[in-house]
């Protein structure tokens, strides 16, 4: 995954955050229904694309230029329910100089 060139982007961050939510191999795109996407409170954030190793499934994406690091996504579920994370383990959230080193610069 390199940081995408054209982006669902809405609004621009101030600064870059701490962290940032990296999606990983072991997501499943919760059967159409991700909660991860709900609980994003940045507009088009984390949205669902094809998944190329099994194409009638779809996975989560993660925005790096509008991720602001919240963790709103692997702590909250619906109605203020607290979750231990993604069931299937499949966000991680990484410190932003480890993000770069592996994906390149972001540009604020």
């Amino acid at each position: 995954m390199a940081v995408a060139e054209e982006t669902k982007r809405s609004v621009q961050r101030k600064r870059k955050p701490k962290l940032m939510a990296v999606i990983n191999e072991a997501c499943t795109g919760c059967s159409g229904a991700p909660i991860c996407i709900t609980e994003c409170p940045i507009e088009d954030c984390m949205y669902e694309v094809e998944n190329p190793d099994a194409p009638i499934f779809k996975v989560v994406y993660v925005d790096p230029l509008l991720c602001i690091g919240c963790k709103k996504c692997v702590t909250k579920g619906p109605m203020d329910t607290l979750l231990e994370g993604c069931p299937w383990d499949a966000i991680e959230m990484i410190p932003i100089e480890e993000f770069e080193a592996d994906y390149g610069a972001l540009p604020y």
